[in-house]
């Protein structure tokens, strides 16, 4: 007797996804099987191509089957389906899966490189991401991804500028360089959600907001507009920066935002001779998280080639990808992107609340 579809499922109803804690059977992830005398064909559908234990579940996978009597060869395709945190964006008519915000207790932590770095991380892994420069004030993601002007509109929406596969908007493009924007809140709510309602996004399976710093504004106004998957909050190590932090992690509970976690930013510098310089201190982030009771992220080292990556227009995981912090910021993406897969298939029993105006 041949080999059957249902022994190939049996196998693989021992396999766990080690993020959701289920089988890869129970969570519906094994696709297009086939079976051909001792040849099994399969594709592994992960929850995000971010997925940073991929190898493991193939292999397990592979294995797995194998050990079934009668199969002799096996080929998995890994693909990958982004689920949707389940939150209503109607209202702004936004094809997007989920929503991340990175937020800042205070200026000068790279917040806006984490951001920058995060969602070209993605992309490269296969997402669809978006990116929007929410830090109306000082609007730097243009300069950092290497793109100074929107493409020609076609219709009523702007549409985003493209580089390394991520979509962008940010005010930079509408606006002089140097001009300063003097705005109080009605304005700065109106341009939040115009950004949002008034550009034409293509289908997202992650859009990436990077935060003025601060708790102002920008952070209400954001809040009241769309539902937010997450947040991220960026620090130094150092004390002055934890305390500012703190702040930022407390106003994403007050705006009942998910708190997905802290990343520690320039967390030392690594020197020639492989030593290393706690310049703003170390441990900081991780203290802030477990006081918080959140998610420590992960840490990401200094590196000169950050400033002049951000300074080129070309981001550190595209220019140095084998450099530990190009590492660093890899992780910080597939961490992520794991936290929103078990987030949206693992929903909350808390009810998300809308704060209006």
């Amino acid at each position: 007797m041949g080999v059957s579809k249902e022994d190939v499922l049996a196998a693989l109803s021992s396999v766990q996804e080690p993020e959701l804690h289920k089988d890869l059977v129970t969570l519906r992830m094994i696709r297009d099987l086939e079976v051909e005398g001792e040849q099994v064909r399969f594709t592994i559908m992960l929850t995000t191509p971010a997925c940073p234990l991929r190898t493991k579940i193939e292999k397990e996978a592979r294995e797995a089957v194998l050990a079934v009597p009668g199969v002799s060869r096996v080929e998995i395709k890994m693909d990958a389906s982004v689920p949707s945190d389940g939150r209503q964006r109607g209202l702004l008519s936004l094809p997007v899966r989920n929503i991340v915000a990175v937020a800042s207790g205070k200026g000068g932590v790279g917040k806006s490189t984490i951001a920058v770095n995060i969602a070209v991380a993605l992309a490269q892994k296969g997402a669809r991401v978006g990116l929007l420069d929410a830090d109306i004030y000082g609007p730097n993601i243009p300069t950092m991804m290497g793109v100074n002007r929107l493409p020609p509109q076609n219709g009523q929406k702007l549409i985003p500028a493209e580089a390394y596969g991520v979509q962008v908007m940010s005010i930079g493009f509408l606006v002089k360089p140097g001009q300063p924007l003097i705005w109080r809140g009605p304005m700065l709510h109106s341009a939040i959600r115009q950004f949002l309602a008034d550009v034409a996004w293509n289908e997202l399976d992650y859009m990436v907001i990077d935060l003025p710093p601060g708790t102002g504004d920008a952070q209400l106004s954001l809040a009241q507009s769309v539902p937010l998957s997450g947040g991220v909050i960026v620090t130094l190590p150092q004390q002055v920066s934890l305390e500012d932090a703190r702040r930022g992690l407390e106003m994403f509970r007050e705006l009942n935002v998910p708190i997905l976690g802290v990343i520690e930013n320039m967390s030392y510098l690594e020197l020639a001779d492989g030593s290393r310089i706690d310049i703003f201190g170390s441990g900081g982030g991780r203290a802030l998280a477990e006081a918080a009771g959140v998610a420590f992220l992960g840490s990401v080292p200094m590196d000169p080639a950050v400033r002049v990556g951000g300074d080129t227009g070309t981001p550190i995981v595209l220019s140095r990808p084998d450099s530990p912090t190009a590492q660093a910021f890899s992780a910080l993406a597939e961490t992520i992107a794991a936290r929103l897969s078990v987030a949206a298939l693992q929903p909350s029993s808390t009810p998300v609340i809308r704060i209006e105006e």
